[in-house]
């Protein structure tokens, strides 16, 4: 007697064999499972991963085809082509899947789960990768949040809806082989020039990395959380990021592990400023999903008449950890050699780029999206607008980073910036931020020569915070 027709579990976003919804639902069907996943960078289109996150997709999906026995499918192509002609392919009788918010995932999948059901398919989609459905947030007279404090506090804690409780992982799978697929290596997901070694030495990407993180971070690192996240040159952030984005962990089994009841409530300060961030997460997924333009468009329209400059120096400047700012290229040569940027110093770069500099906030999404390994469109494109003053809550025009005062406050012994600029590491902490004022006995002494061993400041930052503050109150003016 044949087996029954399997059920197609489709692997995105959701690298993990715990707390995944789809994978449960289909075992408890009493089918063989073929578990798939497809490298769909036609529908991506610009949005298709970076080099830094391709590189991790590649070890990803190494540990998920171990941990299912070998038997995980590999496809590269349009998914909504693919996956009708796999169900025909092995007869399948549903297909189950984790949802997407990407904006041109849910046109796929929309237009996907029609022509499968058309078909006559069973299809099941679930939520595995947010705490709380968009739709489930929204304010009593259904419209979505702007601000993130009612978001968090009302639309989440308080709509009477728990986060649900995170799935055991299953104790055994009937699972379906095919040979119709591609090899790992033929998905083409690691880079040619072998730049990523220091990547490769920081990070344990998969389900069982994600879980010794997340238990790394609760013994030594939440204690200090609210104040320690600040600090570059502490260890005090989850570093979780790349997990969650993957799906190697779920949200939700990272919010029950700082909390139980799921309440918010009687959390000391550390645990509950670590679950607010998970909520500010979910609220740039919530605007994603109610502005599917976030990623390209000022969400304050007023800013489409901001005068952006382009300075084409300046930007390579930026992004090679040039500027002759000490905290701002520590900072961006960390993202180079660790994809991976400190939460403080995302805010102190983004905020030199595009209020210092005065360019494009594009420039910065874009750059991120290449070399963050946690590369994601909703926090992605929610931070750099919150960061240049045009999104939902954000920063106000005049908040400009300075970048001498925040590495003196957030780096006072220049232990993170002698790490990443090793040419400063003889200079003495009262200059390690502004090399530039030191003086000459102390410049020989470093082995610091101005604007050889160490670039000169790119921008004069008073007459740049100037400029910048001119430039935003013009968009207030009649004429502007």
């Amino acid at each position: 007697m044949s087996d029954p027709a399997p059920t197609i579990v489709w692997f995105r976003q959701d690298l993990r064999l715990s707390d995944n919804p789809a994978l449960d639902a289909a075992i408890r069907e009493d089918r063989p499972v073929l578990p798939v996943f497809v490298l769909d960078d036609d529908s991506a289109a610009d949005w298709r991963p970076g080099a830094a996150s391709r590189w991790w997709l590649h070890q990803s999906l190494l540990k998920l085809d171990e941990a299912l026995q070998g038997k995980l499918l590999l496809l590269h192509g349009d998914a909504g082509m693919l996956l009708p002609q796999l169900v025909a392919d092995v007869g399948a009788s549903a297909v189950f899947w984790n949802r997407q918010y990407e904006p041109w995932a849910i046109r796929r999948d929309t237009e996907l789960k029609k022509k499968l059901q058309d078909g006559s398919t069973t299809v099941k989609s679930f939520n595995g990768c947010l705490l709380f459905d968009p739709p489930n947030t929204n304010k009593a007279d259904g419209t979505p949040y702007r601000v993130f404090t009612p978001f968090y506090r009302k639309g989440c804690l308080q709509n009477g809806i728990s986060p649900r409780r995170p799935l055991r992982a299953p104790d055994a799978m009937r699972l379906h082989s095919s040979t119709a697929g591609v090899s790992l290596d033929e998905l083409q997901l690691m880079p040619s020039i072998n730049w990523y070694e220091e990547i490769d030495a920081s990070w344990t990407p998969g389900e069982a990395g994600a879980k010794d993180r997340l238990s790394t971070f609760l013994s030594d690192g939440i204690r200090n959380y609210k104040d320690g996240r600040n600090r570059p040159d502490q260890e005090f952030v989850s570093r979780l990021s790349p997990h969650l984005h993957f799906g190697e962990i779920s949200p939700n089994q990272a919010w029950y592990a700082v909390d139980d009841s799921g309440s918010g409530q009687d959390l000391d300060v550390d645990e509950d400023c670590f679950l607010s961030e998970l909520g500010w997460r979910e609220f740039s997924y919530n605007l994603l999903y109610n502005q599917p333009q976030l990623p390209s468009e000022n969400l304050q329209r007023k800013f489409d008449r901001f005068p952006w400059r382009e300075d084409d120096e300046a930007l390579r400047r930026w992004q090679r950890g040039l500027t002759g700012y000490p905290i701002v290229d520590a900072g961006m040569r960390e993202l180079w050699r660790s994809g991976y940027m400190h939460n403080r110093l995302r805010m102190i770069v983004g905020s030199f780029l595009v209020k210092n500099l005065m360019l494009h906030w594009h420039h910065g999404e874009r750059w991120f999206w290449d070399t963050l390994l946690d590369a994601d469109l909703a926090s992605n494109s929610a931070s750099w607008q919150w960061i240049a003053g045009c999104g939902a809550d954000a920063a106000p025009y005049f908040r400009i980073f300075n970048p001498v005062t925040q590495g003196q406050k957030f780096d006072p012994d220049g232990e993170y910036v002698r790490r990443y600029v090793p040419e400063l590491a003889k200079m003495p902490n009262k200059f390690i931020h502004r090399p530039w004022e030191a003086p000459a006995d102390i410049l020989d002494a470093a082995g610091v020569v101005p604007g050889e061993s160490y670039p000169s400041p790119v921008v004069d930052l008073k007459s740049s915070r100037e400029r910048a503050l001119a430039a935003f109150k013009s968009l207030s003016s009649p004429s502007g």
